[in-house]
């Protein structure tokens, strides 16, 4: 309430008053010499606005679309040569392990070989010895007959020798 009063009492104060209306005169004056600089402020603003602000805009856009566009396609061709990488990754192993079970077919069919040529010798060995064996026992079937004949040629030839001095023995006994 106090301010009030004071304002009303300096407002009808003749001598306040007159100061009062200079003051408001001279704001007057400012604020009428200001129009134009707040006009051409305006101005000013709606022409950076036009010409700088929003070319700037733009060009700040393409280029972020540029550079996004550009991280994307490095995302994309790193992405690509990964994916390249996994390929070539799995077409290497996919090599390698054909190439382990060619060397592991290759060794089975070398063994399988090798197996069929031992037991082709084995047999042929077996059969060598089977004839040899034979051929041993033929000849000493042979030569025992050979040893019978000749120890009964022999049995007969030592009979005759004896045999007949004992019967020259006999007779001159006679």
């Amino acid at each position: 309430m106090v301010g009030v009063a004071l304002f009303s009492a300096l407002l009808y104060h003749p001598r306040n008053f007159m100061e009062i209306k200079a003051i408001l005169d001279q704001l007057g004056g400012l604020v009428l010499g200001a129009v134009p600089t707040m006009i051409l402020f305006i101005l000013l603003v709606m022409l950076y606005s036009v010409l700088v602000r929003r070319p700037l805009e733009k060009t700040l856009a393409e280029r972020r679309s540029r550079t996004s566009g550009a991280v994307d396609q490095a995302k994309k061709a790193i992405a690509e040569a990964e994916a390249e990488t996994a390929a070539y990754e799995a077409k290497l192993r996919a090599a390698r392990a054909e190439l382990a079970a060619a060397r592991e077919r290759r060794k089975h069919e070398l063994q399988a070989e090798r197996d069929r040529v031992l037991d082709a010798a084995r047999t042929e060995a077996q059969g060598m010895v089977r004839t040899a064996r034979a051929e041993i026992e033929a000849s000493a079937a042979g030569a025992r007959k050979q040893i019978e004949e000749a120890a009964v040629e022999l049995s007969q030839q030592i009979l005759r020798t004896l045999l007949p001095k004992q019967g020259s023995a006999t007779e001159a006994r006679s």
